[in-house]
């Protein structure tokens, strides 16, 4: 499977973005949402509750914060339904089963060492390498849609469909979230030429945002970071980056969750 996903400024064109991915023939269960806003006690005066989980799900519904709903149908996309408080964020509502196990199965939404795995076919695609983006996009308010597509040829069609509902790409929120930090980041480094060091410096950055990667020290992570980004981690602008991204996640109330 391919995991494409667009940031909305709107939930409103969130949910019309989903309308067009049903009308492509993209089924349920591969549809989520990740939004602002909805506490479980909000939700459950929205939609029936149950203790139950669905079929599949294993413990998936457990989080580090807070707590989380499994919902049987209701909402937009009649399936999984999740509510956690995101430090940094606050209470955020996902809808769909990757929606719900970003909430509940180590993901960076809700910090490490929670929960288990969906069903083989939907764990491989959990996007962690873009869940900073999407912690950002939720703290700004904005909506989150996440569709699991068959092929590529199928991904292309879901990514278009995104881009002609307004949706913002990963690449260009990235990029953007890039942007709002790099001055700050540029004026704290010394000891070297910034603008030289940056790519290094950023791809640090990023890694210490990764699930795996939260609470742990540059030397403890060291072995992950050698097999992820090869040389490039033994490089001191890679470290220094590194230890301001730890450092900015923990300002964010981020940090080690586990």
């Amino acid at each position: 499977m391919k995991t494409v996903a667009g940031i909305f400024h709107a939930r409103a064109d969130a949910e019309r973005a989903l309308e067009s991915l049903r009308s492509l023939g993209i089924a349920e269960e591969r549809l989520n949402l990740l939004t602002q806003g909805s506490t479980a006690e909000e939700l459950a005066d929205e939609v029936p509750t149950t203790e139950t989980e669905q079929p599949g799900m294993g413990k998936a519904m457990g989080t580090a914060v807070g707590g989380a709903l499994g919902v049987a149908g209701g909402m937009h996309l009649g399936a999984v339904v999740a509510t956690s408080l995101i430090p940094g964020v606050g209470p955020v509502l996902a809808i769909g089963m990757i929606g719900a196990a970003l909430l509940g199965t180590g993901g960076a939404l809700a910090g490490r060492a929670v929960g288990e795995t969906l069903e083989d076919s939907i764990a491989p695609e959990l996007p962690h390498d873009e869940l900073y983006v999407y912690e950002d996009a939720l703290r700004q308010g904005r909506t989150v849609v996440i569709c699991a597509a068959d092929d590529d040829e199928q991904a292309a069609r879901v990514r278009s469909a995104l881009e002609e509902a307004g949706a913002e790409s990963i690449d260009a929120a990235r990029e953007t979230w890039w942007l709002g930090l790099r001055d700050a980041e540029e004026a704290e480094y010394t000891g070297g030429d910034f603008k030289q060091d940056e790519p290094d410096y950023r791809r640090g950055f990023e890694a210490a945002l990764h699930p795996r990667s939260r609470g742990h020290r540059f030397d403890d992570d060291l072995e992950r970071l050698r097999e992820c980004y090869g040389e490039a981690c033994e490089r001191q602008p890679f470290r220094r980056g590194y230890e301001r991204g730890q450092s900015y996640q923990r300002r964010l109330g981020g940090g080690d969750q586990s």
